[in-house]
């Protein structure tokens, strides 16, 4: 038998019997209210570690700027960091599961329209 009859075939059963193992594995069961307790405390830890994480980080970069503006301060050069506003939260222009009041504008064959410019209408070829 060819070596790469041998392989194919030998893949090929490795992949049917996977997937046969893993159709057999039952659903995992829906998680415990102390399971969800840990998760919720779990995802607050989180949270807390990241934004601790965050202030460590802004204030490392402080102290690295201050280093660089005191060395070429020493060196005669005068430098004026850029201060950088926070960008501003990104706000959706209608809050989830309202709607505006308005219908979205439709084209003749039923689709909205990827712009709200629009051009001329369209003639229905079945009215010439």
């Amino acid at each position: 038998m060819n070596p790469t009859l041998r392989a194919l075939t030998a893949a090929v059963l490795v992949v049917a019997l996977y997937g046969a193992a893993v159709a057999k594995l039952p659903a995992p069961p829906p998680p415990t209210e102390e399971q969800k307790a840990a998760a919720e405390e779990k995802k607050a830890k989180d949270a807390a570690a990241a934004e601790a994480t965050k202030q460590a980080q802004a204030r490392a970069e402080d102290r690295v700027a201050a280093r660089y503006i005191a060395e070429q301060k020493a060196k005669g050069n005068i430098v004026h960091p850029t201060p950088i506003e926070a960008p501003a939260p990104v706000v959706p222009a209608v809050p989830a599961g309202q709607t505006t009041g308005k219908p979205a504008p439709t084209t003749p064959q039923g689709n909205t329209p990827a712009s709200q410019a629009t051009s001329a209408p369209e003639k229905d070829p079945a009215k010439k």
